[in-house]
C-alpha cells in the first residue's frame, strides 16, 4: 500500500476534481432553460458564465500562497465542502444577481483546489512519473464536464433544472467528509530529492518556506514560466467559450434537443481529451528525458493542431463535420492539458509550486473569463443579421487565439527551457 499510495492519491483527487468540474459545468447545460424562464439575454447569460471565473481567478494567487505554507489536504477538502454547499444553493436562485453571486462564491471555493492538489501530487510524483500522474488526474476534468453537463441537462429536461445542483452539491459534500480519513499530506519537495541512505533525513524534512517576494521572484525570473502563463491564458480563453456556449450553440444553430446538446457539447470534446491526455503525459515524460522543453513541445503541438478544428467548429453548417471537428479538437486539447502544471513544475522549485499554480489560474482564468462575455457581446452586437451567425464567427475566432498560445510555447520550449529547467533541488 505504501508503495502504491502515490497512485491512490491520484485516484482520490480524481474523484474530488470530478465534482469540481461537474459543479461548475452544470450551469452551462441549463442556460436555455434560464433564458426561457427568466428572460435573460445573451449578455446576461455571458455574465453568469463568467462570474465563476472572475472570483476563481481573483483568489487563485492567494490560494496558492496559502497552499505553499499550510496543509494542502485541509485546503482541498475544506474547499470541496464549501463549493458543494454553494452548488446546492444554486437551485434556490431566481434572479440575475443571485445566479451571479452563487457562481462567484463557487469560484471562490474551487480556487483552492488546483494550487493545492497539483503541489501535493508533485510531492508524490517526481520527474519520472509526474506528467503521467497529472495527466491521469486531468481526465477527471473531462469526465466531470461530461457528467455535469449531461446529468444537469437530463434532469432539467425531464424534471426541473434545479435538481442537478442539489444532487451534485450533496454528493460532493459527502465525498469531502469521507476522504478526510484517507488523504495524507506528503513532505513538501520529497519527490524531487534523491532517496539514498544519506538523504533519508533530508527527505523527511520540510523545505524552508519562501516569503511572498521570494516566491514571486522565483516565478518571474524564468522567461519560460512567463511564456507558459501567456499560453495558459490563450488556451483558457478558448476553453471557457466552449464550456459556456457550446450547449446553446448546438440548440440554436443545429436544433439539438437540450439533453442532447448538453451531452454533445461536452462528451465529444472531453471524451477525446480524456483519451489523448494520458498519451500526452506518457509522450511528455519521454520527451523530457531527451530535451528540457519536451513537455512544452507536446503542449505546443496540441494547440497548433487544435487551432484548425476550433475554426471548423465555429464555421461549419454540417453536423457530421461539426462532430468530427469537436472530436479532433478534443484530442488536441488533451495533449495541451496533460502538461499544464507539469511543464511549469519543470522550471519552478517545490516551495513555490502552489503559488505558481495559483498565478497560472489568476492569469489564465482571469483572462479566460473574458471569453464568454466577448462571445455574448459579439452574438448580440455582431456584424451579421442573426445571432447564430455572430456566435459562429466569434467561436471560430478562437483559432487565432490558439495559434498565439502555440507560438508562446514553442519559444519557451526551444529558446528558454534549456536554461530554465531545474537541474538541482534546493537543500532544506
Amino acid at each position: 500500500m505504501k508503495r502504491n499510495y502515490k497512485w491512490v492519491v491520484v485516484g482520490m483527487l480524481w474523484l474530488i476534481c470530478f465534482f469540481n468540474y461537474a459543479d461548475r459545468q452544470a450551469i452551462s447545460s441549463v442556460l436555455p432553460k434560464l433564458e426561457k424562464e427568466f428572460k435573460f439575454d445573451p449578455v446576461q447569460l455571458g455574465f453568469i458564465g463568467s462570474a465563476f471565473t472572475w472570483l476563481y481567478a481573483g483568489g487563485a494567487l492567494f490560494a496558492g500562497y496559502l497552499a505553499d505554507r499550510y496543509s494542502r489536504k485541509q485546503l482541498i477538502l475544506g474547499g470541496c465542502l464549501f463549493w458543494s454547499i454553494v452548488t446546492a444553493t444554486t437551485g434556490w436562485c431566481g434572479q440575475l444577481w443571485q445566479f451571479i453571486t452563487v457562481r462567484a462564491l463557487e469560484g471562490l471555493g474551487e480556487t483552492f483546489y488546483f494550487p493545492a492538489s497539483m503541489s501535493l501530487m508533485s510531492d508524490y510524483h517526481g520527474k519520472g512519473t509526474r506528467s503521467r500522474a497529472l495527466s491521469l488526474h486531468q481526465t477527471s476534468v473531462y469526465f466531470g464536464s461530461i457528467g455535469g453537463s449531461w446529468f444537469a441537462a437530463w434532469l432539467a429536461e425531464r424534471y426541473n433544472w434545479r435538481l442537478g445542483f442539489y444532487f451534485f452539491g450533496v454528493a460532493g459534500a459527502l465525498l469531502a467528509l469521507l476522504l478526510y480519513r484517507f488523504l495524507r499530506e506528503p513532505i513538501r519537495g520529497a519527490a524531487d530529492r534523491t532517496i539514498t541512505i544519506e538523504a533519508k533525513e533530508a527527505v523527511s524534512t520540510e523545505l524552508t518556506p519562501l516569503n511572498l517576494r521570494e516566491t514571486i521572484a522565483e516565478i518571474l525570473r524564468k522567461p519560460s514560466a512567463l511564456l507558459l502563463l501567456g499560453a495558459f491564458l490563450c488556451a483558457n480563453f478558448v476553453a471557457t467559450i466552449f464550456l459556456t456556449w457550446t450547449p446553446k450553440f448546438l440548440v440554436d444553430k443545429f436544433d439539438f434537443k437540450l439533453t442532447l446538446a448538453g451531452l454533445s457539447g461536452s462528451v465529444f470534446i472531453n471524451l477525446a481529451s480524456a483519451c489523448s491526455g494520458p498519451l500526452g503525459g506518457l509522450l511528455a515524460d519521454r520527451w523530457a528525458k531527451y530535451f528540457p522543453g519536451g513537455r512544452m513541445a507536446v503542449q505546443a503541438l496540441g494547440l497548433l493542431a487544435g487551432a484548425v478544428f476550433v475554426g471548423i467548429v465555429g464555421l461549419t453548417k454540417n453536423v457530421p463535420t461539426l462532430i468530427g471537428s469537436m472530436v479532433v479538437f478534443g484530442l488536441c486539447k488533451g495533449l495541451y492539458d496533460s502538461n499544464i502544471f507539469a511543464s511549469m513544475y519543470d522550471v519552478i522549485e517545490p516551495r513555490a509550486r502552489a503559488t505558481a499554480a495559483g498565478l497560472m489560474n489568476t492569469i489564465g482564468w482571469g483572462g479566460g473569463a473574458l471569453g464568454p462575455v466577448a462571445v455574448g457581446f459579439a452574438t448580440k452586437y455582431g456584424r451579421h443579421a442573426t445571432e447564430v451567425e455572430n456566435m459562429s464567427e466569434a467561436i471560430a475566432f478562437g483559432a487565432f487565439v490558439y495559434v498565439a498560445g502555440a507560438v508562446l510555447l514553442l519559444l519557451a520550449a526551444y529558446k528558454f527551457a534549456p536554461r530554465d529547467v531545474l537541474n538541482t533541488i534546493p537543500s532544506v
